[in-house]
């Protein structure tokens, strides 16, 4: 199985070029579309999707991932494989934190040329190295086949998380559709127990906020910290824009300390 995360839309053939060249290499992939609908060039946005969608796939899925505003130039093109399966794109951070969150094994450099396209684009690695690259380990090609192991991989802010003692901090990962703010923390950096007090530190705002399981736990226009259904520890307010009522948005810094 396949997936395919882009910001190419539906408008242009851009996708449909890659979809013809992974079933020509392998006409029994199952290709599934997570979005395409990734504002353009929005690495970060395209990074917390992957990250929300790929652990309900089975094992062995090949993520295909290209939100790639650096294509071109000398950012390299990788393939990471994690204990549950392989991420195939730009090394722009945009496969990092889904590939953390599964446990990275190996990262290895798309190089070799057996497995591209005879010619390669300088506009469109989508579909001529990393659609035959997801291809070919859908194939079972070893990652190794592929080009040089590498050990630093580009990481952005939005996959780090800073522990210091009984705090830690990260950042804004995705503001959704509710207004609710999403932070880069996983379920498994959380500390706190449900019914603690937390001091949140969000956008030189101090909030003191209990952690939750359900945003109905808070009164109607108040706040609660809770691990949301994509695995991320979120700041909402029941029913009501938390954001907006904040003034936050994706990339502020945030810091919980439990009092």
């Amino acid at each position: 199985m396949i997936t395919l995360t882009s910001d190419f839309g539906l408008k242009d053939p851009y996708m449909a070029e890659m979809k013809g060249v992974i079933l020509t290499i392998n006409p029994k992939a199952t290709l599934v579309d997570i979005t395409h609908e990734i504002e353009k060039f929005n690495i970060r946005s395209a990074a917390y999707t992957l990250a929300s969608a790929a652990p309900y796939f089975p094992e062995g899925t090949v993520h295909l991932a290209v939100v790639d505003p650096g294509v071109g130039t000398q950012r390299r093109a990788i393939a990471i494989k994690a204990k549950n399966g392989f991420f195939v794109g730009p090394d722009n951070g945009v496969l990092i934190l889904a590939a953390k969150n599964q446990g990275i094994e190996h990262i290895n450099q798309l190089a070799n040329p057996n497995f591209m396209l005879l010619n390669v684009s300088g506009t469109f690695h989508g579909r001529d190295i990393f659609a035959p690259a997801a291809a070919y380990l859908d194939k079972g090609v070893r990652i190794a086949e592929f080009g040089p192991e590498i050990i630093d991989p580009v990481t952005p802010k939005y996959a780090q998380v800073e522990f210091n003692g009984g705090s830690f901090s990260g950042e804004v990962l995705n503001v959704d559709d509710f207004g609710n703010i999403i932070t880069n923390i996983a379920e498994k950096d959380v500390t706190f127990k449900e019914g603690d007090t937390i001091q949140v530190e969000l956008a030189d705002t101090p909030l003191k906020i209990q952690l939750g399981k359900a945003y109905a736990q808070a009164k109607p226009k108040e706040p609660i910290l809770l691990v949301g259904s994509h695995g991320f520890l979120e700041i909402a307010l029941n029913q009501d824009r938390a954001a907006k009522k904040l003034h936050v948005k994706a990339g502020d810094r945030v810091a919980f300390t439990e009092i």
